[in-house]
């Protein structure tokens, strides 16, 4: 059938529809996900294919024993806090995840008692979502550009940058030697060598590669990783070395939250000016707005 008689169709099933049922036929056409199979391109589905092969990699919360700081950091959160990455478990495969008993979206309060509360949920990655949003309407045409993941991790960041957008070089620097394993597994698997390099080093050695970036993401880099004293001596670092003019950070969350507390000495005002976002282009996106919120551009005075 070719388009033509496709759209017929589709009108004359919506005229012989009952009037009172036309409205809720409609909702369901404008929101449902039962059409997501036939609008995907094959870059989604890539993405999709590399969760799926990272998933088998790691237990269910995409947490390492060598990731030591990071675990102890989750355990003193005021409430109880579990990581569940968002580039490999979007909101439909935890809720089969919670439906199969091998998730749960609450914990008791009192053991062995019905009062319980909702889990504080973190995510040390971008969505496949985010990582969209990002890469089609935050970012600018990369095309020449060196863009440079901090803290890469499992790499949906550099994957990303692969497949939507131009950039001709794309950096990850990661500290844990395996997650570099884990990306470079994928990057061999998926041919994305050309373009894609990660690297397994503390960031305050990469002066130069810093001072060549024209895009820096950094996603919840430093917080549950480094130690306080640590932090504040990797961003005095970066932002030594970030000076190139007009070059832009992505952060999660905000400068201005990612500094409270640290000692350092810098005035954000001289260094960088944030740029505002439209989350309205994602009006009809499947999406959580408030996770886009916690996106933040800024470039580079």
């Amino acid at each position: 059938m070719d388009f033509r008689s496709a759209r017929q169709a589709v009108l004359q099933l919506l005229r012989t529809t009952a009037p009172a049922d036309v409205p809720a036929l409609l909702h369901w056409m404008r929101t449902t996900r039962d059409f997501d199979e036939f609008t995907e391109d094959n870059n989604d589905i890539l993405m999709k294919n590399i969760a799926d092969d990272l998933r088998g990699c790691l237990p269910p919360e995409a947490m390492l024993c060598s990731e030591q700081l990071a675990l102890q950091k989750l355990q003193q959160q005021p409430e109880p806090t579990v990581h569940v990455d968002a580039f490999l478990y979007d909101e439909d495969f935890i809720d089969s995840l919670c439906e199969e008993g091998k998730m749960s979206r609450n914990y008791c309060t009192v053991c062995g008692s019905h009062q319980t509360a909702p889990l504080g949920f973190i995510s040390h990655s971008f969505s496949l979502a985010e990582l969209k949003f990002l890469y089609h309407h935050v970012l600018p045409d990369l095309s020449g550009k060196v863009l440079v993941d901090i803290g890469s991790r499992l790499g949906p960041v550099l994957y990303g940058g692969y497949l939507y957008s131009s950039a001709a070089q794309i950096f990850g620097v990661e500290l844990n030697e395996d997650l570099c394993q884990l990306q470079e597994m994928i990057i061999e698997k998926y041919q994305f060598s050309d373009r894609i390099k990660v690297l397994h080093a503390d960031i305050c050695t990469q002066g130069p590669l810093l001072q060549s970036a024209d895009v820096i993401v950094m996603n919840n880099v430093f917080e549950y990783f480094l130690t306080e004293a640590k932090q504040a001596s990797a961003w005095d670092y970066i932002i030594h070395n970030v000076r190139k003019q007009g070059s832009l950070l992505v952060t999660v969350p905000s400068l201005q939250d990612s500094l409270l507390g640290l000692k350092t000495n810098l005035q954000l005002s001289s260094w960088v000016e944030e740029i505002p976002l439209n989350l309205d282009v994602c009006q009809q996106m499947d999406i959580d707005r408030e996770a886009l919120a916690e996106i933040h551009l800024y470039k580079v005075l």
